[in-house]
């Protein structure tokens, strides 16, 4: 394997891993999406936009893909010891699930001020959930006090070939359904799921383009890009699931070597997203899930005449207490109205 980057094999593996046990979730389409775009002088092929639905995965959201992937690939002392993981959200339910179904035990770390749905959601799906730290920073330290004490596998939230393979069948899901397909668009936080996809359909089809997004206040993969190492911020966006404070050596190798182009956006724009899937597709997507569509509806994503457009709707957990608030943030968005 070459330094840093996942072969194609271990993406059909994990789809072998994976079928039958999750959701092949379906690609939707918009056709009031390639108005938007027509507005703007961008011609989609068929006139619509599709989009992946991975908010209507188990758990919400795409991460139950490489968590079982990773279980999988436990020794057998590994899965009698147990695991751990750090996540304020997706992650944690996704490992929560995944080591429910493998009958392995999760220790999931999660921050004191964690949100009480997701915390709660962690604990249904099985998992023991340890509040502690203000910030990550300080659950993260406690974690590996835990790690340590206990002789606890790490299944890292990106990190990792096998959670990267297990995100990455997206990819190959999207070329089962729609083969033809241009171009690609995913958010990126850690960046095992739009690497993950890149490399899953670039290594089958080559001619395919795959951009991420991400927002401007959780930069962390753009930086890294453009200074070639890991660079640490402290994310500050409205889209928490793409608040990675940092790139990890895998992704980042594999963002440089399969995506071609990773565009930022502003928060505005991304709830604009997260309004445009609800109102018009009558989708609820969380804002990380939703800034792939963004980005395209606000024409950051270059897209060539009659070019098949799909976006990827990662996840749809929602604080639904501030549905309201989030809403109202969304920068004005002209929806054309329909030639009759």
């Amino acid at each position: 394997m070459t330094e840093h980057i996942v072969p194609l094999e271990r993406f059909v593996d994990a789809r072998r891993v994976l079928v039958g046990r999750i959701n092949h979730t379906p690609i939707l389409t918009s056709t009031t999406a390639g108005r938007v775009l027509d507005a703007r002088g961008i011609r989609v092929g068929d006139g619509r936009i599709y989009a992946k639905a991975e908010h209507l995965q188990k758990t919400g959201a795409f991460k139950i893909r490489g968590a079982l992937n990773k279980m999988e690939a436990l020794t057998q002392r590994e899965r009698k010891a147990g695991v751990i993981t750090l996540s304020a959200g997706n992650h944690a339910q996704g490992v929560a699930l995944a080591a429910h179904q493998a009958g392995v035990h999760a220790v999931v770390m999660m921050p004191s001020g964690a949100v009480r749905s997701k915390v709660d959601a962690s604990r249904g799906y099985g998992a023991e959930v340890i509040l502690f730290g203000e910030h990550v920073g300080e659950t993260w330290a406690r974690m590996e006090e835990v790690q340590a004490e206990r002789r606890l596998t790490f299944v890292p939230p990106f990190d990792d070939p096998y959670v990267i393979a297990g995100q990455g069948t997206v990819g190959l899901e999207i070329l089962i359904d729609m083969p033809d397909v241009d171009v690609v668009v995913a958010g990126i936080g850690g960046g095992a799921l739009c690497t993950g996809i890149a490399a899953a359909i670039k290594e089958t089809k080559p001619g395919t383009r795959v951009y991420g997004v991400e927002p401007v206040g959780s930069n962390s993969m753009t930086l890294a890009l453009e200074r070639n190492e890991i660079v640490r911020i402290q994310p500050d966006s409205v889209a928490d699931g793409l608040g990675s404070p940092f790139a990890g050596e895998w992704t980042l190798a594999m963002a440089k070597h399969y995506l071609d182009g990773v565009v930022l956006l502003d928060d505005p724009s991304i709830l604009a997203g997260t309004r445009f899937a609800l109102e018009r597709m009558k989708q609820l997507v969380e804002p990380a899930g939703a800034a792939a569509l963004a980005a395209v509806l606000f024409g950051q994503i270059p897209i060539n005449e009659g070019e098949r457009v799909c976006v990827v709707f990662s996840g749809g957990n929602v604080e639904v207490d501030r549905l309201g608030e989030l809403l109202a943030g969304a920068a004005p968005l002209e929806i054309p109205a329909p030639v009759v």
